[in-house]
């Protein structure tokens, strides 16, 4: 029997809130991921240095395309360094509630395509570790499936790729324990 995606509502609602549960407490009370980020050297001179800078990503040295990196004056700031790619945050508040709201529909869109494969390729009264290995798969490449694009092109650390790929495992295991769990 075919199962409709619209009967998958609570497996779908209910992942998407464990994982931003999950999620919240990793960030908030475990924080394996504080050691992600170091203090630059001579912080108040950096932050001196971009005070003009607005929101947006950034490079130094800074070339606009390939034909500005050929030069031999941009080839040699690379090479004498410092060369960085950095995210500029807006100035102001610390208040995390847009950013909050983002990551639980970015939850509910994965929970919703996870339940469209699962309803496309499993049966109603599918057994539990059927759906788990069908969900939870899907589930993590879409948790963990890009992380590693950022040590291959933005010199992420291995330490912080692995944990990141570590919580992208941990919320499709969820994912497919409630899809699991439900499934009809």
């Amino acid at each position: 029997m075919i199962v409709d995606l619209t009967s998958l509502w609570l497996p779908i609602l209910l992942s998407a809130i464990a994982v931003f549960i999950v999620s919240s407490l990793i960030w908030t009370v475990i924080q394996w991921h504080n050691s992600d980020w170091q203090k630059l050297p001579d912080e108040e001179a950096v932050r001196r240095a971009l005070r003009g800078a607005t929101h947006g990503q950034y490079t130094v040295p800074h070339a606009a395309d390939n034909k500005a990196r050929q030069a031999s004056e941009w080839q040699e700031k690379f090479k004498e360094g410092p060369a960085a790619m950095m995210v500029v945050l807006p100035h102001g508040s610390m208040a995390m509630g847009k950013q909050l709201v983002q990551w639980f529909v970015y939850c509910l869109v994965i929970s919703t395509l996870v339940a469209y494969v699962a309803a496309a390729t499993l049966p109603a009264g599918t057994e539990y570790l059927k759906v788990f290995q069908v969900t939870g798969t899907v589930a993590i490449l879409a948790y963990a499936g890009s992380t590693a694009m950022g040590f291959i092109w933005f010199g992420h650390t291995w330490g912080r790729t692995l944990k990141d790929v570590a919580d992208g495992v941990i919320y499709g295991l969820l994912t497919a324990g409630i899809f699991g769990w439900l499934w009809p």
